[in-house]
């Protein structure tokens, strides 16, 4: 009977594999030391011991070294394979696998359980390479496999990321059929989605139809660790129109994939289906919080957690990261205290997420409080927290604190902790002190990862050094990186280097977004718009979807001329759905406006459905740069009525509208609301003030608006020189340009012009003459038509008519109407009539269309009785079809 009974357990502990050991230690102790208590004997069943269910503790060394040595003792370990696989299962899980070893040598002739408990307890204790040497041990011998020795083996290939060894097991599988079964079916997919290919694992799936959930789960999970968010998608949809149910395990991982893909519509569906299928489960109502935060919908995101039942630190971490995200500082640092309120446990990304949420000015108070308390949690030894602590300092402008922080920090040298102290000195345009820390990496053999070189990168101007870096990008190998490749081409752009940028761009394998914006930017800046347009067809080529920032910069390119490119893209941008993006609307309103074509660019503006500064600006631009003043003035009108913040751009355009309508008033007006606002000292808007009230013929008050501006840049101080030029203020234009030079300011080509024409107003030739010959001299700049134009005036009002014209016929470019113009109306002024006759000529051939010069000729005519020369230059006038404007005043 006994040995039936032992037969018939044994048969039973075939079917389930393993028996489930767990037993108490006093239990055992109480079971064997019984055995010899002559009072309570009761003879000890090894039987009943190894197949109680009841035990709490789990097994451990010493309870399997007793009943080990029991075993010996009465003769049934070597007689019964049972017992011997139960004991060998004991040790396996006591993690003691060189006595389990030991013990499976000695078996005589161990059963397929016997192997496959040595494979699995292998496996347990992360000792994957003895597992494949079990293996392929059990098979060199012939023992037959079966399908629980397959899937352990097969988790150790995947383990040791050996897609040799796993090929060899999937081969084995097909030779010996076992690929329709669902255990050994759901292993080969794992193993080929996380060590081959998510495409291998397609193809192991769909070889034979599937109604095992957990094959479909494996298959769709792949998919989402691979990134085919979109593949797993489709393998939902057919696992639906199954007769399969999806389980808790299916929505966690379609719910990341939907996250990922921020398909709300989606998300929102499936969430419908959990609350119909699904009993509670904290990690599907967890992915669902993290769905609705991924696609910014807190109000949702914030009512499914408050609904769960049960938190953990997971879910609490996604709801505070995404309040975060959406820049709810006050509701992150809520939730975090009702989190510390349950007792809670907090994670390294909890802190870091509340570390990015005090991460702004004026929230020194909560930071000091999260730091205090971060350092007596565990957490604060972590690399990450200590960087965004770093980090969080930085941002709220306490430079000194966070150098304090890092000075503090037991692991300076941990690379994490290094490049955001190299961040920080970058965000606060430190160059020295991040590439001396930079350095300090290099010395002490830690390597700086991608974000750190990028950081340096971002504030270094010394083409000398940026060289140096992309030597070291590419001794490396990070050049190749697209985060390090798009800052290193982006620096050479900015240093003026467009070719070493271009060449670096090429280089980048795998290029983003991001990188193709840039390029396209920077080709834009050094005024190639064609080969930035050239170099958007080349991404659309590579099958690249443009996304709203390469959209902007290439919008920006058209603005150049290319109108009818500029309207292509535009119907690319509809068929993306970006044509109303507010970023897109912006730059298309302000490419039409530049084109010149400003009633697409009011259609467009119209058809936002936001309508935000930059479009509004674009189009005030517009309206003023194309002649439109009442349409600009209204237009902004309507932005100040309405609320819409006003900037910098927007003002300045409109103040250069008032300057060409030479209205004062409305310029006073607007110098109030300016002052309201607090912008006169900004330099863009400060120094349109001065052209406005330049034009306006207010010297004084150009003046005052001029020393309102904080620090006047080239624009600011070339408005008040060329003021000063206008109103015949010479030596004043010129003392403000030698102030300007004092600065450490370098002149351009517009600054120059307002310096000669000083000079010709005030008559100082010689000067002229010397700040004429600095232009190449000093500053390689040079000299343009309307700098030669100031010559011949100032010439042509001292009187050196013949000097002028020998000047022109030396000039090293063709003199155009403008310069013959200035000549003829010297003349005009000291009764030159031959040179005059020869100027009117020239502009005339040159530019037939302008009436002053026939006006000035035939007046010059007229005051010496020439009539007949007067009415045929009349004639020709009217024959050209040109038409005096007449004059007006406001007087």
């Amino acid at each position: 009977m006994i040995n039936q009974c032992l037969k018939s357990k044994t048969s039973h502990l075939a079917r389930r594999f393993t028996s489930s050991l767990a037993l108490a230690e006093n239990s055992f102790a109480t079971s064997v030391s019984a055995e010899y208590d002559d009072e309570n004997y009761t003879p000890f069943d090894p039987f009943k011991f190894f197949n109680d269910r009841h035990t709490s503790t789990l097994p451990n060394l010493r309870n399997a070294k007793m009943l080990h040595a029991h075993l010996l003792r009465t003769d049934v370990l070597q007689s019964n394979i049972f017992f011997t696989n139960s004991l060998l299962s004991w040790y396996c899980k006591s993690s003691a696998m060189v006595v389990a070893r030991k013990l499976f040598d000695k078996i005589p002739l161990p059963n397929v359980y016997s192997w496959n408990i040595m494979i699995s307890g292998y496996n347990d204790n992360s000792l994957f390479g003895k597992s494949w040497e079990i293996f392929c041990r059990m098979h060199l011998l012939g023992v037959e496999l079966n399908e629980f020795t397959y899937g352990s083996v097969l988790s150790a290939c995947t383990a040791l990321q050996a897609p040799v060894f796993g090929e060899q097991v999937y081969s084995l599988v097909m030779k010996n059929g076992f690929i329709s079964n669902g255990y050994v079916r759901t292993g080969m997919i794992e193993f080929f989605s996380k060590n081959c290919s998510f495409q291998e694992a397609q193809k192991v799936f769909f070889d034979v139809s599937c109604d095992n959930v957990v094959s479909w789960n494996a298959i769709i999970s792949g998919a989402v660790r691979n990134g085919e968010y979109r593949a797993a998608l489709n393998l939902f949809r057919q696992m639906c129109h199954g007769s399969l149910k999806p389980n808790s395990y299916t929505f966690s991982s379609i719910l990341t994939a939907c996250c990922t893909l921020r398909e709300l519509q989606i998300g929102e569906v499936i969430h419908g289906w959990v609350i119909k299928c699904v009993a509670t489960d904290i990690f599907v109502e967890t992915a669902i919080v993290d769905l609705y935060v991924k696609c910014g919908r807190m109000n949702e995101a914030a009512m499914k957690f408050l609904q769960m039942p049960i938190h953990n630190v997971v879910s609490w971490t996604a709801i505070i990261s995404g309040f975060v995200q959406a820049d709810d500082s006050i509701n992150a640092l809520k939730f975090f205290k009702d989190m510390r309120d349950t007792g809670e446990d907090i994670n390294t990304y909890t802190v870091t997420s509340v570390l990015s949420a005090c991460a702004k000015p004026g929230m020194l108070k909560e930071a000091g409080q999260i730091h205090s308390l971060i350092l007596k949690l565990p957490p604060s030894l972590d690399a990450k927290v200590q960087a965004a602590l770093i980090n969080m300092y930085t941002k709220i402008g306490e430079v000194e604190l966070s150098e304090l922080a890092f000075g503090k920090m037991d692991n300076m040298k941990d690379p994490c902790i290094l490049a955001a102290m190299v961040s920080s000195c970058a965000h606060n345009q430190n160059s020295a002190k991040a590439v001396e820390l930079f350095q300090i990496m290099l010395q002490e053999g830690v390597r700086p990862d991608n974000y750190c070189i990028s950081s340096v990168l971002s504030i270094i101007s010394c083409l000398n050094l940026v060289r140096q870096m992309h030597s070291y990008t590419l001794k490396s190998g990070l050049v190749t990186d697209v985060t390090v490749g798009s800052s290193l081409f982006t620096i050479y752009s900015k240093c003026g280097c467009l070719e070493e940028s271009h060449r670096v761009f090429e280089e980048v394998p795998e290029k983003d977004n991001v990188s193709w914006a840039s390029m396209i930017s920077g080709f834009v800046e050094h005024g190639c718009p064609d080969k930035a347009l050239q170099l958007f067809k080349e991404m659309l080529s590579h099958e690249i979807l443009p996304d709203y920032l390469t959209l902007t910069a290439t919008l920006t390119a058209c603005a150049a001329g290319f109108l009818q490119i500029g309207k292509e893209i535009h119907g690319y941008a509809f068929r993306l759905g970006m044509g109303t993006n507010k970023v897109v609307g912006g730059a298309l309103v302000s490419m039409y406006s530049k084109c010149r074509s400003l009633e697409l660019a009011r259609k467009v503006f119209e058809m936002l459905p936001q309508k935000d500064v930059v479009a509004c600006s674009s189009l005030v631009s517009g309206y003023a740069q194309n002649g439109f003043v009442e349409e600009a003035l209204l237009l902004f009108h309507d932005m100040i009525r309405t609320d819409l913040a006003v900037d910098t751009f927007t003002i300045s355009s409109v103040l250069r509208a008032i300057a060409l309508l030479n209205r004062s008033p409305i310029g006073t007006q607007l110098h109030a609301y300016i002052e309201k606002l607090g912008l006169q000292s900004n330099v863009s808007v400060g120094s349109s003030l001065v052209t406005m009230y330049s034009q306006c013929g207010s010297l004084e008050d150009c003046r005052k608006a001029f020393d309102h501006i904080e620090k006047p840049d080239l624009i600011g101080w070339t408005a008040i020189i060329v003021s000063y030029a206008q109103h015949g203020k010479g030596l004043e234009a010129l003392a403000a340009y030698e102030l300007m030079r004092r600065e450490g300011i370098q002149p351009d080509e517009v600054t120059l012009v307002g310096v000669l024409l000083a000079c010709s107003h005030s008559g100082l030739v010689e000067e002229a003459f010397s700040y004429f010959n600095a232009m190449v001299k000093d500053f390689n700049i040079k000299p343009g038509h309307r700098h030669y134009a100031c010559i011949v005036d100032l010439l042509g009002r001292s009187g050196r008519l013949r000097e002028a014209e020998s000047f022109i016929n030396s000039m090293p470019i063709e003199p155009d109407a403008l310069i013959w113009g200035t000549l003829l109306a010297a003349c005009k002024v000291h009764g030159d009539f031959e040179l005059g006759k020869l100027a009117a000529k020239k502009v005339m051939e040159l530019s037939p269309s302008d009436a002053a010069a026939y006006v000035s000729f035939s007046n010059m005519c007229a005051d010496l009785g020439q009539w007949e020369e007067v009415v045929r230059i009349r004639g020709l006038m009217k024959g050209s079809g040109t038409n005096k404007e007449p004059g007006w005043s406001f007087v």
